[in-house]
Formats: structure tokens, sequence, C-alpha cells
């Protein structure tokens, strides 16, 4: 389970680190694709492949072709150097306005990479309360 939030910087290259805290979960190779809100999501290959089954149950609808090429058109396989670092490809860090500083956040099954400004508006936890009493119908209660 993947979970924190660290801040790194992408060099001139597109190369980033990955939080030592995530690399082992990740595993030698995984999978990097466009996110929801403006993010970057890399799924473990394991976790990949689940979301990958979900994907080819959906209907035969127009959205549901466009959500299954949203995620696998932009999809790259990728391995960390031995110092730890992935080459984004340049279609995705476009996509993700990834240019200086990243956050790296932990989201259960998977990791959301941010560029830092977008993090920060998105991470705005103003109606988090409200947000939380809906969860009940699902079965989360706090």
């Amino acid at each position: 389970m993947f979970m924190g939030e660290y801040v790194h910087t992408i060099d001139a290259k597109g190369r980033i680190i990955i939080p030592s805290k995530f690399r082992e979960e990740l595993g030698e190779e995984f999978v990097l694709t466009l996110g929801l809100d403006g993010c970057l999501f890399a799924y473990p290959y394991s976790e990949w492949q689940i979301f990958v089954e979900k994907l080819k149950t959906l209907p035969g609808t127009k959205e549901a072709r466009q959500l299954q090429r949203y995620f696998m058109a932009g999809a790259a396989a990728c391995q960390a150097d031995k110092q730890g670092r992935i080459l984004i490809p340049a279609k995705l860090r476009e996509s993700a306005a990834l240019e200086k500083e990243i956050v790296f956040v932990g989201v259960l099954n998977k990791i959301e990479i941010w560029n830092k400004e977008r993090w920060e508006q998105n991470n705005q936890y103003d109606d988090v309360d409200s947000i939380a009493e809906h969860m009940s119908q699902y079965g989360i209660n706090f």
C-alpha cells in the first residue's frame, strides 16, 4: 500500500528519482499513465493488470472507449535505473505540466505524480467533512 507525500525535482532530461519508500512496492517494472485531475498515475505491474482487467469489462459505449483509450494510449512501462530514477516520457510530462518541483503522493494501490503547484491547488480539503459524510453509503464510517 502506498501512502505519504514526497517532493522531488525533475532534471532537464525529464528524469526523476522515485522516493525510496515507494521503490520496493513499485517493483522492478511498473506502469506510468495519465491520471485524473491533472496528475500521472504509477501502478505496480500487478495492480496495473487488475486495473486493465476492469477496463476490459466496461461496456462498448463511447464513454467507455474514451476512458480505455485515455489510460492505455499514454501508458508506458518504466524501470528505475540504479540511482532510482525514471525517465518520464515527454507526452506524460507535458500532460501533467511536470517542470521543476514534483510531488509524489501515495494513494492506496498507486502513486500520483503531480506538478507541485497543481498539487497545492487540488489538495484543498475545505469540504472533507461533507465528503466523509457521503462515504457512509459505501460502508465507510468515521
